[in-house]
């Protein structure tokens, strides 16, 4: 049938594309536009403004730490947990049910309930007070406690955003063969053996994908950060929502949005490199 009419395959695809293009393509293009040009004329005026803001070396600077402070650990638990999930029998899919309920909770909702934990009055104080650890109320979410602000953000992340990675590390760790690890089991492997030289190898797409889709996921983060700290620890996407929002710029707001882009690129293109993958391997 496809022989006759050619066409076909293309006029199938074509409300795909014409999607892809009105809602990703033509936004896209506009907001570089706007992030390179100032009243209709080429210009770096934006950019210049956004290297000259008071925030943008700090939400920079945390934006990365957070990267790099949530990302390894998510990955190190999600194989964890992965693995345990490949070994169990009975009760697994109720085990996967829970450990993937923060998926459906919002970034915002997420916030909400670590805010609720942590903020003067939140249960961890309740509960410190009550042990008799702490004397009084702590402040542990303001720009006094930088350290304990941070590492609350990174464990509000973490837990939010595990799920995802340990879903994709999940098919993975079913893509590999029994067969190999029954053969090095006969041949007297340890576990950590069987762990380095064989499912490693052949998880690494899933683990490729999991890293680009945390990696950049993490610098876009938002919502967690701005419900806990605010603008007592600002980062790249917090930047331009206040820039577009109550600055009312929506120039230097784009050009935040552009270095997020080139940043999340490059960080991709570091993946896909480091991380070889063989094609054949591919699902």
């Amino acid at each position: 049938m496809t022989q006759n009419r050619p066409w076909i395959p293309y006029a199938l695809i074509l409300p795909s594309v014409v999607f892809l293009c009105l809602l990703f393509v033509v936004p896209l293009v506009q907001t570089i536009w706007l992030a390179i040009s100032e009243n209709g004329v080429p210009s770096l005026a934006n950019m210049r403004t956004m290297a000259g803001d008071l925030n943008f070396g700090r939400s920079l600077i945390n934006t990365f730490l957070l990267t790099l402070a949530v990302v390894p650990i998510q990955i190190i638990m999600a194989l964890t947990m992965g693995s345990m999930v490949s070994k169990m029998g009975g009760g697994r899919e109720t085990i996967l049910w829970i450990w993937t309920i923060p998926l459906g909770i919002s970034d915002l909702a997420a916030g909400m309930v670590w805010l609720s934990i942590l903020q003067n009055t939140g249960y961890l104080n309740s509960i410190l007070f009550g042990m008799g650890i702490i004397e009084r109320q702590t402040a542990w979410l303001t720009y006094q406690t930088p350290v304990a602000l941070f590492i609350g953000i990174a464990i509000a992340e973490i837990w939010r955003g595990t799920a995802i990675v340990m879903i994709i590390i999940v098919a993975g760790l079913n893509q590999v063969p029994k067969e190999f690890k029954e053969a090095a089991e006969i041949f007297g492997a340890s576990q950590w053996t069987r762990f380095t030289r064989i499912t490693l190898p052949l998880i690494r797409p899933a683990l490729q994908s999991a890293l680009i889709l945390r990696t950049v996921l993490a610098f876009e983060v938002f919502a967690v950060v701005y419900t806990l700290g605010g603008r007592n620890f600002p980062v790249l996407v917090g930047e331009a929502y206040n820039w577009q929002n109550q600055n009312q710029n929506y120039g230097v707001a784009a050009a935040y949005a552009v270095l997020i882009m080139v940043i999340s690129l490059a960080a991709t293109l570091v993946y896909l490199k480091a991380i070889k993958v063989d094609p054949e391997r591919l699902p």
